[in-house]
């Protein structure tokens, strides 16, 4: 007997940002795997009994391989159960995501993606900007940060990044800015374009710095703290 796999995009963080999908997979859950991220009272409405296995990946922090991850996924669904797989924001963004359908499709075990806030959109949101301007910011790109080893990418289209008309969102990053900036001002990003740092989105300890890159990359190299954030910068970052 198959079981059924739910991917749940989880939003960043604030239960009241779950759709109601999300809720409804949850409460008929069997098990649920959930990232870091995704914990607290989110797991508020996973089913009484049902199994709450932590399998979230931090920077920095001993975490689960992600071979491991996706074998575990596959194993809980050979035992027929309901499995929702909860991953932060929308888990089709740097959520890890493809690597997991790829077991359960080798498996043959049958899967749904739900949506959920992409932490972009709701970082913007918590600095109270748009990602788009007519005319003057028509373009959003988001990009990783780092790689697998935890360092800046080789392959960063450094002058689509450098583009200061365009809004950017760099997920991951605090440790590598430094160094992305100084490629991106080699190739002409002006070092006063308006930046955001958002510190753990819509949580507790939510916090909005608004500054330039320069600005950001210095405070940055000297301290970067523990917080997941995001760096949103661009013409609608200004403070």
């Amino acid at each position: 007997m198959t079981g059924f796999v739910s991917f749940v995009g989880s939003g960043p963080g604030d239960p009241e940002m779950l759709t109601l999908k999300a809720v409804d997979r949850l409460k008929r859950a069997d098990a649920v795997l959930f990232d870091d991220l995704s914990s607290g009272p989110i797991l508020e409405h996973a089913r009484a009994g049902a199994d709450l296995v932590g399998v979230g990946k931090r920077a920095g922090r001993p975490s689960p391989k992600q071979d491991h991850v996706s074998r575990l996924l596959v194993d809980y669904a050979l035992t027929g159960q309901r499995i929702v797989r909860l991953k932060s924001g929308d888990s089709g963004i740097f959520g890890r995501l493809e690597e997991e359908l790829t077991a359960l499709k080798a498996a043959g075990i049958p899967y749904e993606i739900i949506p959920g806030v992409p932490s972009a959109v709701a970082a913007a949101a918590a600095a109270g900007i748009p990602l788009t301007r007519r005319m003057t910011a028509r373009r959003v790109q988001f990009v990783t940060g780092h790689d697998a080893r935890g360092v800046l990418p080789e392959d960063l289209n450094l002058d689509a990044l450098a583009d200061a008309t365009a809004s950017t969102v760099v997920f991951m990053g605090k440790g590598t800015f430094p160094l992305l900036l100084d490629a991106l001002v080699a190739r002409g990003l002006p070092e006063d374009t308006p930046a955001v740092l958002a510190e753990e989105v819509s949580g507790p300890g939510q916090q909005i710095t608004r500054t330039t890159v320069r600005a950001l990359a210095d405070q940055l190299g000297r301290e970067k703290g523990t917080k997941p954030a995001l760096i949103l910068y661009g013409p609608l970052a200004e403070p």
